[in-house]
């Protein structure tokens, strides 16, 4: 197996897979892919849900932007023909936590009843962000989901193949760090899932210590 496949492996374990169905809001998460935000625009504007919810501040991979990630993804979906009035915004959190921390406070401040949502991020970030909010939010009934064009080819042309899988094995080392701490149920991480990683990593990827 050559390192994409390996690649490949890791990839196809991120993706939940989840078939879409009506909730009470759509939620996405910040993103430095503006497909995010578009996705979940689409997806309001298909009557998925009743409004949608847009959560991100500033990260270190979208600090160039203008504005927050929530700002921007905001501006996507009224171009695309969303109601101002349909969109609740929250411009502040930097990792997936505080997404979910202070979502949850935005809802409770517009006096939001939320007991589903389909959740929106980036393909390879499905999995965790899953499991982040079975822990942290494990009353709300969650469909985690991704923008269908956003295959792995795409996120190597879109990061470059290094920084791809730079990303990809950032997520899958969270999610087997990240229960220990708290932030996340466990998950079942298959044996060639991990070797794979493992491969990967000793193939020179991940050169410095992975940021978690």
């Amino acid at each position: 197996m050559d390192e994409y496949e390996q690649l490949k492996t890791v990839w196809d374990y991120m993706k939940m897979n989840h078939v879409i169905t009506h909730a009470d809001a759509i939620i996405a998460f910040g993103s430095y892919d503006p497909k995010v935000g578009e996705y979940a625009a689409k997806l309001f504007l298909d009557g998925y849900a009743p409004i949608l919810i847009f959560s991100g501040g500033q990260s270190d991979s979208t600090k160039m932007w203008s504005k927050s990630e929530a700002e921007t993804f905001y501006d996507i979906a009224i171009a695309m023909g969303v109601p101002k009035e349909k969109i609740f915004i929250e411009t502040t959190s930097t990792n997936s936590g505080e997404n979910i921390t202070y979502t949850k406070e935005l809802i409770k401040k517009n006096n939001l009843k939320l007991d589903t949502a389909v959740v929106v991020q980036k393909t390879f970030m499905e999995r965790r962000v899953y499991a982040a909010l079975s822990k942290q939010w494990p009353e709300l009934d969650i469909i985690v989901t991704s923008h269908s064009e956003t295959d792995l080819e795409y996120y190597i042309d879109l990061l470059g193949y290094d920084s791809a899988v730079g990303d990809i094995l950032g997520d899958l080392e969270r999610i087997k760090k990240y229960p220990e701490l708290g932030f996340q149920i466990e998950q079942n991480i298959p044996d060639d899932v991990w070797n794979a990683r493992c491969i990967l990593r000793g193939l020179g990827y991940c050169k410095k210590e992975i940021q978690l």
